[in-house]
């Protein structure tokens, strides 16, 4: 099997997993996560099929939509993977991209990470999505389905939380500007992802502006 013909499988098997998932992690998310890695990576020495397998997988089995085990994901991407008979080498990259690509992963301290070019360009194309006028697209409509408040003045953004914290947080979607979105710009990894990002904060920054100033009865 070429690595096109495993890359077309894979986006049939993920489109499949995915039916009726949560709008914002869905296979349009993935698909602009994807078409966001094949972006960067135009710029980067990094491994093609790794990369969109890695892009594609990503998101198969979150941890949020199945109690908070963060196994599920990376075990049905193995074993679909290695169904395609996909390198073993491949499949270990891809799955390292899956156990860490995510921002709680970045809130345990002192844990040893595993680290690689791909990871970052993956990494970024995913956190170019949650940003930007899309990132706020998904951030309320992930507060919707989770039935949580828009904003809630009483309600502080919680600044230093811990992975845990943050997997249990219940608070208003504004919050989550605050305390994750606003931060992605500064931890992007490549120059195509800072590049990008920059331009995505902005509109979060005027979004908020207007946001407040609706809320106040100031405009």
């Amino acid at each position: 099997m070429t690595d096109t013909q495993i890359v077309e499988e894979t986006i049939a098997f993920v489109k499949e997993t995915l039916k009726g998932a949560e709008g914002g992690h869905d296979w349009f998310h993935i698909q602009r996560v994807f078409k966001n890695t094949l972006l960067i990576a135009k710029d980067e020495q990094v491994n093609i099929l790794v990369v969109s397998l890695g892009a594609l997988l990503h998101d198969i089995a979150d941890a949020k939509f199945h109690g908070g085990d963060e196994s599920v994901g990376p075990k049905l991407a193995t074993e679909f993977l290695t169904s395609l008979e996909v390198d073993p080498g491949v499949i270990d990259h891809v799955v390292k991209i899956i156990e860490n690509i995510s921002y709680k992963s970045s809130l345990e301290p002192g844990k040893d990470k595993f680290k690689s070019l791909e990871l970052a360009v993956v990494q970024d194309a995913d956190r170019l999505d949650a940003i930007g006028a899309i990132g706020i697209a998904r951030a309320f409509n992930y507060g919707g389905f989770k039935n949580r408040e828009l904003y809630n003045p009483d309600i502080a953004p919680n600044l230093n939380m811990s992975k845990e914290e943050y997997k249990k947080s219940t608070a208003p979607t504004i919050n989550h500007f605050y305390e994750k979105l606003l931060l992605l710009k500064d931890k992007m990894n490549t120059e195509s992802g800072k590049k990008i990002a920059a331009q995505r904060h902005q509109v979060m920054l005027d979004y908020l502006e207007h946001f407040f100033m609706e809320w106040n009865g100031t405009s």
